[in-house]
This record gives C-alpha cells, sequence and structure tokens, in this order.
C-alpha cells in the first residue's frame, strides 16, 4: 500500500490556534478576529501588537502600560551592545537579529521559566529590545555611532530615529507602523511553526525565537522582500520592464513577491500596502518603482494567474524609505516577534510534543561487512 504523503505537511491541519486566520467569508486574513486592513486603519502597531499578544485591543490605560513596559525594557545590556560592535560588519542582518535573541537568552534570570507570566515578560524584553540591536547593527556597519533609543518616541518613530538619526514625516511613519501591522502574523507559516516546533520541546522562548528567525530568513518565505527588491535593481528602470518579466517566465524563472501557498486569488494585505508604497513615492517623489510594479503585475497576472503577495510591494517602499535591501527582512522580525511570542504562548498552554513520521525510502536491511573485507 502507497503511503500518502504530503510533503511540506500541504493541507495537514496539525493543531487548532485563537491567533489568525484568512477567513474566506471576508477575503481577509484576521487577528483574533479583525481584518487586517482594518486595524491598519483604525489602530497603531502597539494597539494591535498588544492584541495579538493578549487576545483583545487595548484600552487606554492598558495601551499606555503596555507602552511604557515596552520603553522601559529597549535599554540593551553593556554585553550585547559590546557584542554587536564585534559582530563581522559583513553579517547579514538576519544572523545579527538571530545572535542578538540567543545573547539575550543568556542574559535573562527568567529564561528557564516557562510560565505564562514569566514568558509575557521575556516577550516584552525580546520585543522591545530586538529593534534595537538591529538599529545599533545598522550604524555600526556604516562605521557611525549608536544611537540611544529614545523612551518618548514611538515604536516605528524610535525605530527609524536609531538607524538614520531623525524621525522622519508623518507619512512614512504611518506606512512603516501599516507595514509591521501587515508582517505581525500570519497563522502556521514556517517559521511560526518552527518555533512552536521548538516549544513542543518545552525549550525556552529564546530558543523557539531564535529558530524561528532563523527560518524567517529563507528567501522563500521572510526574505522575498529583499528577493524583490533584487529583481527591481536588475530591471533598473520602467522601460526594460516589460522585456525583462517576459523573458523571465519564457526561461521559467522564479519571480518573487508572487504567489502565495494560503491566498489563491491574491494576498489580501496587498491592497493596503500597495496604497502606502504609492504615498511613500510621492512623498520622496520618486515612482519608477511604481511603475516597474504595475508592469511586472501585470504581465504576471495576464500570463501565469499569479497575483503578488504583500512581500512584492513592501520590498520597494522600505527602499524608499531609505533601509538597505538586506534590512528589509529584520523589519520582518521585529513585527513577527509579536506573532510567534503568541503562538509559543499557546503551545504551552495546550503542549503536545511536534513528532511526525517519515516514510523511509532507503536501502532494505543490510549486514555490515568487516573492513578488511569490503
Amino acid at each position: 500500500m502507497t503511503e500518502d504523503i504530503k510533503k511540506g505537511l500541504l493541507g495537514i491541519v496539525v493543531d487548532e490556534t485563537e491567533v489568525s486566520k484568512v477567513m474566506p467569508e471576508i477575503n481577509s486574513l484576521t487577528y483574533r478576529g479583525y481584518a487586517a486592513q482594518d486595524l491598519c486603519a483604525k489602530c497603531k502597531f502597539e494597539e494591535v501588537a498588544y492584541l495579538i499578544l493578549n487576545g483583545e485591543l487595548p484600552s487606554e490605560k492598558q495601551l499606555k502600560n503596555f507602552e511604557k513596559v515596552e520603553r522601559k525594557e529597549r535599554k540593551l545590556s553593556k554585553t550585547l551592545l559590546e557584542s554587536i560592535k564585534n559582530f563581522p560588519k559583513k553579517s547579514h542582518p538576519m544572523d545579527v537579529a538571530r545572535t542578538a535573541v540567543s545573547i539575550m537568552g543568556l542574559e535573562d534570570k527568567e529564561t528557564k521559566d516557562n510560565s505564562q507570566e514569566a514568558n509575557l515578560r521575556k516577550v516584552m524584553r525580546i520585543f522591545a529590545k530586538t529593534p534595537v540591536a538591529l538599529a545599533a547593527f545598522y550604524r555600526i556597519r556604516k562605521g557611525k555611532k549608536i544611537i540611544k533609543p529614545k523612551n518618548n518616541l514611538s515604536f516605528s518613530e524610535n525605530f527609524f530615529y536609531m538607524c538614520f538619526g531623525k524621525v522622519p514625516e508623518k507619512e512614512i511613519v504611518k506606512a512603516f507602523d501599516v507595514s509591521l501591522v501587515l508582517y505581525a502574523e500570519h497563522s502556521f507559516n514556517v517559521s511560526t511553526f518552527t518555533a512552536r516546533t521548538i516549544t513542543s520541546s518545552l525549550s525556552d522562548i529564546h530558543g523557539a525565537i531564535t529558530g524561528a528567525i532563523a527560518s524567517l530568513k529563507g528567501p522563500l518565505h521572510g526574505g522575498a522582500n529583499e528577493e524583490v527588491m533584487h529583481m527591481m535593481n536588475k530591471i533598473k528602470k520602467p522601460e526594460n520592464a516589460l522585456n525583462w518579466i517576459n523573458n523571465a517566465l519564457d526561461q521559467k524563472a522564479v519571480v518573487m513577491g508572487f504567489g502565495h501557498r494560503v491566498y489563491k486569488s491574491g494576498d489580501s494585505r496587498v491592497p493596503t500596502m500597495r496604497e502606502y508604497f504609492s504615498k511613500v513615492a510621492r512623498v520622496k517623489k520618486d515612482k519608477k518603482f511604481e511603475k516597474i510594479y504595475d508592469i511586472v503585475e501585470k504581465v504576471m497576472i495576464d500570463r501565469k494567474n499569479i497575483h503578488p503577495n504583500v512581500d512584492y510591494p513592501t520590498g520597494p517602499t522600505y527602499h524608499l524609505m531609505g533601509f538597505d535591501t538586506d534590512f528589509f527582512t529584520p523589519i520582518f522580525v521585529i513585527s513577527r516577534i509579536t506573532g510567534w511570542s503568541a503562538h509559543i504562548l499557546e503551545q504551552h498552554a495546550a503542549n503536545k510534543l511536534i513528532r511526525p513520521l517519515a516514510s523511509y525510502k532507503g536501502n532494505s536491511y543490510r549486514k555490515v561487512v568487516p573492513l578488511n573485507q569490503r
């Protein structure tokens, strides 16, 4: 009898979750029942982070306390700062993020405590410190002085300030905030499943998030936004776009930023991110990437009936904001820490060790022949 193997666990339901779902009845990704695009329109990122971690949108008092805790936890230890200063300048920032969270685990006095209360406290420390660590490396590798976080700035404002030394126009900050909301959570994707698998062995939250970061680095997952920008830089200008994409499809090349295993008729996050991509392009007075975007998108839909995913508009948006291309996925990290953490907490609450089976295709039983007879 042939075993029914589901490569990539395609279509397999392995557990339950209350954190998020793509609801087909409204054709939207939802967090705790709220449509992601509605949250983008009516909430700032901190509110959404609170929602994902706690299950409900915060009251004004709850939000104020949440922000107070996050801002208080931003400061990095001297050990972590010195480590960042000594990282190779050519390190990929995703490796820096992964290593920084590991060092936080070494330093945290509650690393071994997997209680709900301790894990929530550790979540806030990881959530607050990871952007600071990444911004410090952003400065260091450019030969610039590290900028300390400011506690009177929002999560998004502070990240810009620590990277560039100033807070940009409010339209830019809002677009960045929106991108964080859209990237915050997406059910049992590969990095979240990695985090839950690690957690299922009763490992610690720092280890689970470190593993998730390693998983997110891959170009078939979080690294896709970087690949989109590499593609646009190869195209160079709108006049080249039509020939480039047609040639790519003729040669059966993989075009990054398109297609999604969950969405069959288009990623519900794309219209919102596309709108803010346009707003950023308008502020920056640079329409080149928008024109390339539209040409490539049209050909992909016309020839392959494949729609863009959220990485497609996010990549050029981050580029216009001034971020280096290899920092796009680390920005994804500082957002997705919220979703990973919610799933880690959920896994602990009703844990069962994740241990799937494999269908063996190797040699049948063989006897060992002594070395002098081989």
